[in-house]
Order: structure tokens, then C-alpha cells, then sequence
């Protein structure tokens, strides 16, 4: 099982230890780093410069968001990084969901979210591939343009750069079994959410036929230290805002997740909780069991017998949300026994 570094996003403004980070996750020798978008920061330009401080680490998107571009100008932004980083970069894609797509983007989310997912990676595919000009007759992306309120001028086109790396990696951040299941058809892996080494049942019947080499690469936060339930918070505090506030009431696909690992009467109540504007209480109603089998909190003795459920499952990538340098070095030498 490799390591990679999730940093995620930034909140009020750039977080200053996240280059710093990157360039010790390097030294300790993990595989890769990865940066995400919500509605502040974008995904592809705190990697690039963080690109342009390591040398081997490779760079992933966990996730950038489609409804945020165009798939032709997301694979510009993933052939660009590419080239400048010498290969290393690895393209994680996330369809959101209908808050933020309508809300933040402005867009009608997409009424049949594994349709405009296909054919969101078959235009990437197509450009990294440069096999020819990039045309398709989709429901959600036609290529070139043929909606009636255009000129009719369009003319197909491929890339004039080429690209490094006709097989750039692409990943999908998917939750719901029918997605997880496409995601192992159309994408080179996954990235979930929410991993339990102790639910693993939960994706079962989604990952019936992996392909060779298919990355699985899950998200946990990890912290040494000596009280666990203090180290859980912050993980509480995600799970509260992700379950109660990430989505609506009627469709919030994380509430959903969670009610299928087996907590569905705390998710609607944590969901009920935040929209009634009670949010310190939705995060504090967060189960502790939850939040401890999805991460790695704990004295160092408690994080290696964990790490080895997560090593004995089919989880290819543990990427870690780690606050200091020390949980990083601690995880790497744990790994690596």
C-alpha cells in the first residue's frame, strides 16, 4: 500500500505548511500529493506550485470539479501539469453534487450523473489520446457544438499541444454503487470518501471486476497523539459539515454514504441538526465509532495495528490528511515495516 498526502483545499486563505508538507512527504518517500477545489481555491495551482518545489512526488486532484470546467479545458490543465512536471500528474475528477453545481457554478446538475460522467472522461480521454479531433454526440458535451442556440460554426479539433502522456491516469471520486461500479469501467481508480477497513462489504458489489493495476486511494486523516478523542474532532468536525451542510437535505450523497456504512439514524440527525442552524451539536453528533474507523488517531502503537487493516484490503493508496511533519514520518515508518 502506497502513501500520498492529501492537503485539500484551502479555507479563509493559503494554508503556508502545505508546500512544506509536500516536500517533506517527498523525503519520507510518499508516492504521491494530491490538492482539492470547493467553492474558494482551485485544484491544479497550488499543485503546480508545488510542482515546482519537488522533483519525484506525483501530483494528483482529489478532486477537481467537472462542473467547474469544460472536459476539454480540464484536460488542458492536466497536459499542461503534465509536461511541466515531467509526468507526475494523475487527474482526479468529482461530479459534486446539485448544491454546489447550481449554487456555486450555476449549472443544472446533471439528471443522469453517470451519462454526463461517461462522456466527461470519453472528451479527456479523446484529447490525451490525439488521435484525432475531439467529437462526440453526447447528451451533456457535444463536440463540436450543435445546441440551436449556436452558430453552427464549430469545427472539430484536437489538441495542438501533444500531450506527454496519452494514458494520464484519471480518477473518479464516486459514492454511490452504480458510479463506483462505472467508475471501475471508464476510469484508472477511485478515490472514496469515507473507507472503513472494517465495512469494506459496503463496496463489494461495486468492485466485483477490477481491472489490473485499478487504484483504489481512499482519504483518512491521521495525527499521533496521546488522546484520541481530542485527535477525532477535527475528523467530526468534516463528517458534521460533509453530512449536514455539503448538500441538500432531500439529496446530500455523503448523508447517504453514511446511512449505507451502517449510520443512518445519526446521519439524518446530523443533517437535521445543521439545517436548523445547530452546528456545533451536529458535529458533536457525529458518533466517535464513525469517525475512528475512517481515520488513523491515535499513540503510535494504536495507528500500527490499524494501518493493518487498512494494509489487508484492497485499498492501493492510503492518502493521509496528516497536521505535522511527525504523524507523516511516523506513517512512513510504519508502512514500511
Amino acid at each position: 500500500m502506497r502513501l500520498g498526502l492529501a492537503l485539500g483545499y484551502w479555507g479563509r486563505g493559503p494554508n503556508p505548511d502545505h508546500v512544506d508538507l509536500a516536500v517533506e512527504a517527498e523525503r519520507l518517500g510518499y508516492d504521491s500529493v494530491w490538492t482539492a477545489e470547493a467553492w474558494g481555491s482551485d485544484a491544479f495551482t497550488p499543485l503546480t506550485w508545488i510542482a515546482a518545489r519537488t522533483s519525484r512526488i506525483r501530483l494528483g486532484t482529489a478532486v477537481a470539479q467537472m462542473a467547474a470546467r469544460t472536459p476539454t479545458a480540464t484536460a488542458m490543465h492536466a497536459l499542461t501539469l503534465d509536461h511541466l512536471s515531467g509526468g507526475r500528474m494523475m487527474l482526479g475528477l468529482g461530479l459534486s453534487g446539485p448544491q454546489v453545481v447550481e449554487g456555486w457554478y450555476g449549472r443544472p446538475f446533471p439528471k443522469s450523473p453517470l451519462t454526463a460522467t461517461r462522456e466527461y472522461v470519453d472528451v479527456i480521454r479523446q484529447v490525451l489520446r490525439r488521435e484525432g479531433p475531439v467529437e462526440l454526440a453526447g447528451r451533456f458535451h457535444t463536440h463540436p457544438y450543435a445546441g440551436e442556440d449556436g452558430t453552427g460554426l464549430g469545427k472539430p479539433l484536437k489538441p495542438i499541444t501533444h500531450p506527454l502522456r496519452a494514458g494520464l491516469p484519471v480518477l473518479l471520486g464516486a459514492e454511490g454503487p452504480k458510479n463506483i461500479a462505472q467508475t471501475t469501467r471508464i476510469a484508472d481508480g477511485w478515490l472514496p470518501l469515507y473507507w472503513s477497513p472494517l465495512r469494506t462489504d459496503v463496496y463489494e458489489a461495486s468492485l466485483t471486476e477490477l481491472p489490473e493495476n485499478f487504484v483504489i486511494a481512499p482519504m483518512a486523516r491521521a495525527q499521533v497523539c496521546d488522546d484520541v478523542a481530542e485527535g477525532l474532532l477535527p475528523v467530526k468536525a468534516m463528517l458534521g459539515f460533509y453530512i449536514g451542510g455539503m448538500g441538500h437535505s432531500a439529496r446530500n450523497f455523503h448523508a447517504d454514504l453514511m446511512a449505507r456504512m451502517g449510520y443512518e439514524d445519526a446521519a439524518r440527525h446530523i443533517q437535521r441538526l445543521f439545517a436548523e442552524g445547530r452546528r456545533q451539536e451536529a458535529v458533536l453528533a457525529v458518533p466517535d465509532a464513525f469517525a475512528d474507523e475512517i481515520s488513523l488517531i491515535g499513540p503510535r502503537q494504536r495507528i500500527a495495528e490499524r494501518l493493518e487493516l487498512w494494509r489487508k484490503g484492497p485499498v492501493t493508496d492510503l492518502l493521509v490528511t496528516a497536521p505535522d511533519p511527525g504523524t507523516l514520518r511516523v506513517l512512513a515508518e510504519l508502512n514500511a515495516s
